[in-house]
């Protein structure tokens, strides 16, 4: 399998080839996933450290049970009660991760670049679960898997995007995946919700639902990130349900087969109705957190092996 990345921090530096081997491998997790028998050995005798400087039971228990199904040794520090809250800086805390001697330190924090820096100091192989609101690249790769089973390919496919863009991690990391897979991307939003200049990254730009979903093949929700808004972008929220929230008269413009999306946690009533939430035929909200442990698996297995490489090729 070709994967040539020692880290997992982005998807601006995974190639189209990088994607389907990582996408490939995931749907073979799945299958182990489904069976009687759960776990491999990917991972045995590796340490996998989990980081989060921010609260996500989500994104964290997937990765914890990627890890543990694979055979890694896992460790979740809670960050929250840590010596960063005693003023440890972020340097400091790679040197004491370094003594520790970990193999695979997935991490969150609530700054863009934080999990670069530690990547760059730390001699392990580092996943980013999320960074401020630069990316969240295997969320990005759980949507881009689970589109692939839904619609049997993941290249040339109309994609909507609708909410908060501009505040949104997802939105950026699925950007950049669904951009290189050459698909046709629509971002939809009130003007205050979406960054200008999404022309220059091949995204056509909606204020309206129904333009923006007219036929198009695939609808992403996104959560309202209110904990990352210091002002008035949206005069309510029931103002912000009419007009963006996703209710059956508006997914009627889209394709009959258009299926639903959302990252999760979904405010229901605000950004989605419960009942397009919940259809079996449309949404594909619960098979995205399926995807999201095979993806995990998939993504550290990739990097163990050339982590294994190097170490071998040093010695």
């Amino acid at each position: 399998m070709a994967f040539t990345q020692d880290h997992l921090l982005g998807i601006e530096k995974l190639g189209p080839d990088d994607i389907t081997t990582l996408l490939d491998l995931a749907d073979d997790y799945v299958a182990l996933n489904r069976s009687d028998n759960k776990h491999g050995d990917a991972l045995q005798g590796l340490t996998q450290v989990n980081m989060f400087f921010e609260n996500s039971t989500r994104t964290q228990s997937s990765f914890e049970l990627a890890g543990r199904r694979l055979g890694a040794d896992v460790m979740n520090m809670s960050m929250q009660a840590s010596s960063i809250k005693k003023g440890e800086t972020l340097i400091d805390t790679a040197l004491t991760l370094n003594a520790m001697r970990p193999d695979l330190l997935v991490v969150r924090h609530p700054h863009s670049g934080a999990v670069d820096l530690l990547a760059q100091k730390v001699n392990c192989a580092v996943l980013n679960a999320g960074d401020g609101r630069h990316e969240h690249p295997t969320q990005a790769l759980l949507d881009a898997l689970t589109i692939r089973r839904a619609k049997g390919r993941l290249h040339r496919l109309s994609i909507a995007i609708c909410g908060d863009i501009a505040h949104s991690r997802v939105a950026r990391s699925n950007i950049i995946l669904l951009g290189k897979m050459e698909n046709r991307l629509r971002l939809i939003g009130p003007p205050t919700l979406v960054p200008s200049g999404m022309e220059e990254f091949g995204c056509e730009v909606y204020e309206d639902m129904e333009d923006g979903l007219r036929d198009v093949d695939v609808v992403m929700m996104l959560r309202l990130q209110k904990e990352r808004m210091d002002g008035g972008f949206i005069p309510s929220e029931r103002e912000y349900y009419h007009r963006y929230g996703l209710d059956a008269e508006k997914l009627a413009f889209a394709k009959d087969d258009a299926i639903v999306m959302h990252p999760g946690p979904m405010n229901r009533g605000v950004e989605i109705d419960g009942t397009i939430a919940d259809d079996i035929n449309r949404s594909v909200i619960q098979e995205q957190v399926e995807m999201g442990v095979a993806v995990r698996m998939a993504a550290m297995d990739l990097l163990a092996r050339n982590l294994r490489a190097r170490r071998a090729a040093a010695a």
